[in-house]
């Protein structure tokens, strides 16, 4: 191989490169190895080039949604929603580190003892987030979350029980319209699938920002303009926020801004945002319940540096979000849309909402697994007047008190 070559190859190339000298090197010693072991070790030195070292049978299973290691020698996956311990490992601490730098490398981010921590895309959409000695006290803690290159849809959410259609339909009309949402709930719970999903009904002539810390959202209409946060630098500056971002992205004409996860004082520009024209926004929160959403936005509104009263604040929050979606992951697994709460005002001190969906929990299946029934509540939605207005019919019938059965229509 003319080593005074390989800069001016390209990835693939590079590979084909590498790939042939791996099998020039067997055949030399062709009785050493039969034709299966040599086709494994070729894999396994691309592998440690280029990708992922011995977490790349993983990370090609579609199975599989999350990879957790805790240390060298210990490999979790989630799969279906349950955790299992795997067989895979790697040489040592040292080689565990090489892996985790070359991959967040690729995405222009660093970690090492001087920034032990890191949160970073990878290169097929999935996230990596490591945190490194001595912080992390028996080796590096990696946490891996897989994205498949299948788009999820409405349709599959309907197909896992993660919601009826009812509740689907009456959330595109919602979209469609141009309500401000709010997905709410805690890790990995399904927030950023759910807000794919809410995503995909926007329509496609309208111009549409994402901000997010690390890029994650799939949205395919064809005027779309990504936006991601930059942490500083070696010499500690050039970082820029979230609220940076969204500042920004109001200057860009956008009809929508789409922001991953709000988790800061950027909640003060979204908020302000969707009360001066840019409605039809959506963003997640972490919280354990609808109402528990926005008073997490209060503290993140407080974190803006500007001392307002909390009822300018509950004002500016009921009159800016018009939908919370809760979601949660249960026992076994399974991922379901909990509630659907439309804000409706402020009533005293309190935020006035109504639930027009709940899902009710009444037990475990032999396989632990969590059972239940999704409730219409027979609340008519306040926002009706809007969705007929704006061309989005919906029978009320889709809001008669009831139990929903998973893949039913209304009648």
């Amino acid at each position: 191989m003319d080593l005074t070559a390989l800069s001016s190859l390209s990835r693939d190339q590079l590979r084909y490169e590498v790939r042939r000298v791996a099998e020039e090197l067997c055949q030399r010693s062709p009785n050493l190895l039969n034709q299966q072991e040599r086709d494994r070790l070729v894999s396994e030195v691309l592998d440690e080039t280029f990708g992922l070292g011995p977490l790349e049978p993983l990370m090609k299973d579609p199975t599989v949604s999350d990879i957790l290691i805790n240390g060298p020698h210990t490999v979790y996956v989630e799969r279906d929603g349950k955790l299992e311990l795997t067989d895979v490992s790697f040489h040592d601490a040292a080689h565990l580190l090489h892996i985790v730098q070359r991959v967040v490398g690729q995405a222009g981010r660093r970690v090492d003892e001087t920034s032990p921590m890191v949160d970073s895309r990878l290169p097929d959409g999935g996230r990596i987030n490591a945190i490194i000695p001595p912080l992390a006290l028996d080796g590096a803690l990696v946490s891996i979350r897989r994205f498949g290159t299948k788009a999820i849809r409405a349709a599959d959410l309907i197909a896992n029980k993660t919601a009826p259609p009812e509740v689907i339909d009456f959330l595109a009309a919602c979209v469609r319209a141009r309500l401000n949402i709010i997905v709410s709930g805690g890790t990995g719970s399904g927030k950023t699938t759910l807000l794919n999903v809410l995503s995909a009904f926007i329509p496609e002539d309208e111009r549409v920002i994402t901000i997010e810390d690390a890029a994650e959202l799939r949205l395919q209409q064809p005027h779309v303009g990504r936006l991601e946060t930059r942490p500083e630098n070696v010499e500690g500056v050039g970082k820029i926020l979230t609220r940076d971002l969204v500042r920004n992205a109001l200057r860009m004409r956008p009809d929508r801004i789409v922001v991953g996860e709000c988790r800061g004082p950027e909640a003060l520009d979204m908020l302000q945002a969707m009360n001066t024209g840019h409605e039809g926004s959506l963003t997640t929160v972490h919280a354990n319940d609808t109402r528990e959403s926005l008073g997490r936005l209060e503290v993140m509104v407080g974190m803006a540096g500007f001392d307002l009263p909390l009822w300018v604040i509950r004002r500016q929050i009921s009159s800016a979000i018009h939908l919370v979606i809760q979601v949660s992951r249960l026992m076994g697994g399974s991922r379901k849309i909990m509630r659907v709460s439309e804000v409706t005002g402020v009533e005293g001190e309190n935020y006035a909402m109504q639930d027009l969906f709940v899902f009710k929990q009444t037990g475990l299946d032999e396989d632990r697994r969590a059972q239940g029934c999704f409730h219409a509540t027979g609340l008519r939605p306040n926002c009706m007047e809007r969705l007929e207005s704006l061309g989005e019919a919906l029978s009320m019938d889709l809001f008669r008190k009831r139990i929903l059965q998973p893949g039913s229509r209304p009648l």
